[in-house]
């Protein structure tokens, strides 16, 4: 399948959704499970590329006669994560991906890395994969500072090798702290296993204690970042009874994106919490929102394309994390909201950005055709716009990475077409 046309289907918007597990939980109760020696019960992870990745590379590396290379594909968290794992546990390996990937900058947990212990080797461009990793031997080092507002995975990365580091470690975070909700779910799990974890966010200082983890069953919650496009198919639904009801969420979460909750009652969506999750109604939609994504920035692409469709005028700032993600997210935005006649503009210099809508414009085609630029979330987050009107995604598989069902959970609520290679839109 090389694109999907989206439609509005007729009827009223009924949908009971069982939702894709969190890889943000799963991958990270994944590497806690290998430092114990893979002891642990974990239930429901997720069936995302990114997490099984994860699993059969940890497997390999689990295994009698280890292979040389581990490759993570378009992985982001499974490389930062199986690079700390896998250099603290003294594994010698090749740490590479995709071409993407090896763009993608590592140089801050490598040096980390290596002021710890690890024999880590660039093979390529200092700073990025692909990486060798030659052993580890700790140098006695157990304090590092590191910046807390370039990615929040490097900082995860080594909170959870630390309970193995012979004094443990303590973080200190400098600079502005980026998506502290995926630090804290971090450490929200770390000491669900077992591990001694003290955070003063005052001191901006995080003190891990040199412990084993402790086995133990773990369950995984739904993925919050998965339940964004419903709440943006909620949004921009014509039919005011829209009821959607998406399974496997809880209230009090510890994934940083449940703030969509919040974000979409601005958009028109009322959430109401039931015993199997979350049911999605319509409420009246404001005029107008300003968000802070620094914390969530994989709810940005969702909300500027709802946003935009809707008529809501949102204003963005913390989103400059997404020019480092699968693709330059911010470039990608502002390339396909046009395409619906809208635009994303950085209106000043300290990165605050605005969707307008684009007076006058016409788009280009009846049915806009979308580019995902291998990113998972621009597919995702463009194909509620299906609820108002034709739409084409290009290369709709890339939502294997992170939601694999979503096309044949779309389907509940809109006419999804599979189109092949050529077909016009």
């Amino acid at each position: 399948m090389n694109a999907v046309r989206l439609s509005p289907a007729p009827g009223p918007v009924r949908a009971t959704i069982p939702l894709a597990s969190s890889k943000s939980e799963s991958n990270r109760a994944l590497i806690l499970d290998a430092l114990t020696g893979f002891r642990c019960d974990l239930r429901n992870l997720s069936t995302a590329r990114d997490t099984q990745t994860m699993i059969r590379l940890l497997k390999a590396g689990a295994s009698t006669g280890l292979p040389d290379t581990a490759d993570v594909l378009d992985a982001g968290t499974t490389m930062r994560f199986l690079t700390a794992y896998f250099a603290v546990t003294g594994q010698p390996k090749i740490m590479t991906g995709t071409p993407r990937m090896c763009e993608r900058p590592i140089g801050i947990l490598v040096d980390a890395l290596r002021t710890l212990g690890a024999d880590i080797t660039y093979l390529n461009n200092e700073g990025y994969p692909p990486l060798q990793l030659n052993g580890f031997s700790a140098s006695g080092q157990h304090t590092l500072s590191i910046r807390g507002d370039v990615s929040s995975q490097y900082i995860s990365a080594l909170l959870m090798i630390a309970p193995a580091l012979p004094q443990g470690l303590t973080l200190t975070l400098t600079g502005p702290i980026g998506s502290r909700p995926y630090i804290e779910m971090t450490i929200a799990q770390m000491v669900y296993f077992g591990a001694d974890v003290q955070a003063n966010w005052d001191e901006r200082t995080i003190t891990v204690a040199p412990q084993p983890y402790t086995p133990k069953p773990y369950q995984i919650e739904s993925d919050w970042s998965g339940a964004s496009y419903w709440y943006s198919v909620v949004a921009l639904s014509g039919d005011p009874d829209t009821t959607i009801d998406l399974l496997g969420l809880k209230p009090q979460s510890l994934q940083g994106d449940s703030a969509i909750v919040e974000i979409m009652r601005a958009l028109g969506v009322e959430s109401t919490f039931t015993d199997q999750g979350v049911r999605l109604t319509r409420r009246p939609a404001e005029s107008a929102l300003s968000w802070d994504f620094t914390d969530c920035p994989d709810l940005a692409q969702t909300v500027a394309v709802c946003a935009a469709v809707s008529g809501v005028a949102l204003t963005l700032t913390g989103i400059e994390s997404l020019k480092i993600k699968e693709t330059d997210r911010v470039l990608a935005l502002q390339t396909e909201l046009q395409k619906l006649g809208a635009e994303l503009v950085e209106v000043e210099s300290n990165h605050r950005y605005e969707v307008r809508s684009l007076t006058g414009a016409v788009p280009e085609s009846p049915t806009p055709v979308i580019d995902t630029y291998d990113d998972h979330r621009m597919a995702m987050a463009f194909a509620p716009v299906a609820m108002q009107r034709s739409v084409m995604i290009e290369e709709p598989g890339v939502v294997a990475k992170s939601y694999p069902s979503f096309w044949e959970d779309m389907a509940k609520v809109v006419t999804v077409e599979p189109l092949a290679e050529g077909t016009k839109a």
